[in-house]
């Protein structure tokens, strides 16, 4: 059986495969993708030229070290390709993404995006969303009037994550309230209704952007899911 590296590594290179030469592709965020720069950049090596816009600060100094060709989203008309990770995946291949705090500059990328892949191992992979807190970027000013209006409209605890016993701060100066909703039966109905609530910059629902996962398993082999 392999280990959680061993799968991510796997579908990390499986990934890579689909960068052709000339491609302007974005590139996630997260431990899964680590892996995928890791092969991406073998490839770089062998002569495969590309360009890449980052989710991140942390991956653009990743793919940096690693030689990759990074520009920023307002140097590219469109982006042909995004490989990104994420925290839950449903059946429909609805998604919450944020763990790592980079959920605005993600979806932003994936919005400019013809296709988004993403890569992940099959314990990511849930009937509902919902097993883990639902991230939202939220302005730092006036947030706890944006906390109690999510904790009384909804009935639930929000919380305000933390870093070194300070509030953690977005790549783009925003708080992240983690909500912890028990099911999330209609994901683009609870992302539109978030989206009204002022001070919520966005959310960690990423409803109807995925194409294509590829999910690595234990035993060695890999299902790519495609939505219907």
């Amino acid at each position: 059986m392999l280990s959680t590296d061993k799968i991510k590594q796997a579908v990390g290179e499986e990934a890579a495969g689909l960068v052709k030469n000339d491609m302007t592709i974005g590139i996630g965020s997260g431990t899964t993708v680590f892996f995928f720069i890791e092969s991406l950049a073998k490839k770089v090596q062998q002569g495969l030229y590309c360009k890449a816009v980052p989710t991140s600060s942390q991956t653009l100094s990743l793919a940096q070290k690693q030689g990759i060709n990074m520009i920023e989203l307002n140097e590219t008309g469109s982006i042909d390709l995004v490989i990104d990770g994420a925290d839950e995946i449903d059946e429909n291949l609805q998604l919450t993404k944020g763990g790592g705090g980079a959920l605005l500059q993600e979806k932003m990328v994936a919005a400019a995006s013809k296709q988004l892949v993403i890569i992940a191992d099959s314990n990511k992979v849930k009937k509902q969303l919902g097993s883990l807190p639902l991230p939202l970027e939220v302005i730092p000013y006036g947030w706890k009037q944006v906390q109690h209006r999510i904790e009384s409209q909804y009935s639930i605890t929000t919380i305000l994550r933390m870093k070194d016993e300070t509030p953690f701060i977005s790549d783009h100066g925003h708080y992240i309230l983690d909500c912890h909703f028990p099911i999330i039966k209609d994901p683009a109905s609870l992302n539109s209704s978030l989206h009204l609530i002022p001070g919520v910059v966005e959310t960690g629902l990423f409803v109807d952007m995925c194409n294509l996962a590829i999910i690595g398993y234990a035993d060695g082999h890999i299902k790519h899911l495609t939505r219907s």
